[in-house]
């Protein structure tokens, strides 16, 4: 979860930067650094893998001194974790200096033609590519400003950048494409600031601006330009941040579980930091202690959950039965160790747990322990239970969950069983080369296609001011929808009250149908996929007998308008990976209605975020 603090103004620029640094260490990373331009006119750069120790030690040994600045805690997507990988990255000329958090999708494409032109890399990273890039428009006489919006339009997927010109030593410059990656800019007296994350620069200023999409914004010790990618001027809008923690915590977010729908993109950044190698076309898990003797010893994987995790479970089951070809069952936690499951040696159970410490899915771990199955887990709570007791684990990533209905880490986990699935799946013969290669390809893309959908929230809250009255709600869905369906039902019970039930739509006629009329809104999830037009024949079904339908249907398909009441686009997405997607609608449109019934988002009546009696 990379980390990225700036500064300009009258303090020695390393010490703010390094501490904010710290302030950002609970996002993990794998390296970090440090670039100062120094009073003699030069830059300097420190960087070291590993934690901020060594950085600071390097800093203790060799100083840094000078009143600008910028650094950054690396998790690594391209390239190992190294001192060449690390930021801050300069350029073929040493003129720039940037450092970078999100994906570049296209990377391998932009460095072939960079090397095709002579320029040589000296690192593996995608954040290369952009410092580079930077150097060939300002060597070709372009002002910073336009150097830095010509390189973000030629950017595929999510990204948000800082950058240093040696020949503008009084100016930052930092800008966001997409929604994975957050930038938060301080405003001081006579110095301004920049962060990934408040707390980075809470200290400092409670005086903040937000970078949105497609913005950039150039900061001397004394001024902010706020513009879009095609420099035309944005009125900046401030916001007070409070130093009460919590309301530190949310930001510009009215509540956590918004804040948490928003930091998605982020999070499926930071998940796949350092599992993926987007060049080899390979997934690492080095904490699952996988062989390919145990990958091709199961036979079996149980997946025991409960809640938001159990839906995700149900969406594992098709990702490890397709992609690694292992037959799979999904069991709920609270019902497992009651019902004596069939487990051995050749046995693998998986829990999905964000907190580690569900009770439930804790038992069902001792009796799958007992019963001599390999013991996974997917945790986003470092060091809990859950994972102390595993025999192979993954870290979610998805950082703090303080809403008590979860978003992010329903997203993040589908996209940790997908990893495992391909880890297993070339571990077992299943897949050959070119098809990891594609599936690992479609993971690049995941960040940048949130981020999308979260631009239309507006439509989804005006879609909540018509429905927030109803009483009822029927989702719908097919294959490995249908859990997406079953996950959207339950936000909206959880946080509005109203009661939802999800369905596979081919479930209809044998029962859920009875209940279909006016006063019913059915919402359906009818993205393009094979099973497209048994979604549409649903749909016809359900306004045959009077109900209101909410389709949420695939970016370009106009025919749908034809058969529902209402219509939610959202990118089209790789079908494997399309729940991450589709989800996100969904917890939007409960969150508004939520907020529109004047219910407690946060801290729904009668619910905990953990479970930890049974």
């Amino acid at each position: 979860m990379c980390g990225i603090v700036g500064y300009v103004g009258p303090r020695q620029a390393p010490s703010v930067i390094l501490a904010g640094l710290k302030r950002l260490e609970y996002r993990g990373y794998d390296s970090a650094g440090i670039a100062v331009f120094e009073k003699n006119g030069k830059m300097a750069i420190r960087r070291d893998v590993g934690k901020l120790i060594n950085l600071e030690s390097m800093l203790q040994e060799s100083p840094l001194t000078g009143h600008i600045g910028i650094g950054h805690t690396r998790w690594a997507t391209h390239g190992e974790p190294s001192q060449r990988n690390a930021h801050p990255h300069v350029g073929m000329n040493g003129r720039v200096v940037v450092v970078h958090n999100g994906i570049v999708e296209n990377f391998m494409e932009l460095r072939a033609e960079l090397e095709a032109e002579g320029i040589q890399f000296q690192s593996d990273t995608d954040t290369e590519v952009i410092a580079h890039l930077l150097e060939c428009y300002l060597g070709g006489g372009a002002a910073l400003d336009d150097s830095v919006a010509k390189v973000l339009r030629q950017l595929k997927g999510a990204n948000a950048i800082v950058v240093m010109d040696l020949e503008q030593p009084d100016t930052l410059i930092c800008a966001r494409l997409g929604n994975a990656g957050g930038i938060a800019i301080g405003l001081g007296e006579n110095e301004m600031f920049i962060a990934s994350d408040i707390p980075a620069i809470l200290e400092y200023t409670r005086d903040m601006v937000f970078l949105e999409n497609r913005q950039m914004a150039r900061l001397t010790k004394d001024s902010l330009l706020l513009t879009d990618l095609d420099g035309n001027e944005i009125v900046a809008e401030h916001h007070a941040i409070s130093w009460d923690p919590v309301s530190a915590a949310k930001g510009e977010f009215k509540h956590f579980m918004q804040k948490e729908i928003f930091e998605q993109p982020r999070a499926l950044i930071d998940t796949l930091r350092g599992r993926v190698d987007f060049e080899a076309g390979r997934v690492i898990l080095p904490e699952m202690n996988l062989t390919p003797e145990l990958a091709q010893r199961l036979k079996k994987l149980h997946i025991v959950a409960c809640g938001t995790s159990y839906y995700s479970g149900l969406i594992g089951k098709f990702l490890f039965e397709s992609i690694a070809r292992l037959p799979t069952e999904v069991e709920y936690g609270s019902e497992y160790r009651y019902y004596d499951p069939i487990i051995d040696e050749d046995t693998a159970v998986l829990a999905l747990t964000q907190s580690g410490e569900t009770a439930d899915t804790l038992a069902a771990c001792d009796q799958a322990k007992a019963q001599g199955a390999t013991m996974w887990s997917i945790v986003n709570a470092i060091g809990s239970q859950a994972m102390r007791i595993s025999d192979g684990f993954i870290s979610m990533q998805a950082g703090p969950e303080i809403g008590v209905a979860s978003t992010k880490a329903f997203t993040t986990s589908i996209v940790d069983q997908y990893l495992l699935a391909c880890a297993l799946g070339e571990l077992r013969g299943a897949l050959s080369p070119a098809k990891l290669r594609q599936l690992v390809d479609d993971l690049a893309q995941l960040p940048d296609l949130a981020g999308r959908v979260l631009d239309h929230d507006a439509e989804y809250r005006e879609l909540a001011n018509e429905f927030f009255k109803a009483e009822d709600f029927l989702f719908l869905g097919r294959g490995i929808n249908y859990p997406t369906a079953l996950e959207g039902a339950l936000k909206l019970k959880e946080i509005s009250y109203i009661h939802a039930e999800g369905y596979p739509a081919g479930e209809m006629k044998h029962g859920p149908i009875a209940l279909i009329d006016e006063s019913m809104p059915v919402v359906a999830l009818v993205t393009k996929d094979h099973l497209y037009q048994k979604m549409v024949s649903q749909i016809r079904q359900a306004k045959a007998r009077g109900g209101v339908v909410i389709a949420l249907a695939t970016e370009g398909d106009e025919a749908i308008r034809h058969e529902a009441d209402h219509v939610i686009y959202v990118p089209e997405a790789p079908a494997l990976l399309s729940p991450v997607i589709n989800v996100m609608p969904l917890q939007l449109l409960s969150y508004h209605i939520a907020v529109r019934r004047g219910c407690d988002v946060d801290q729904p009546r009668n619910l905990a975020k953990s479970v930890t009696v049974e």
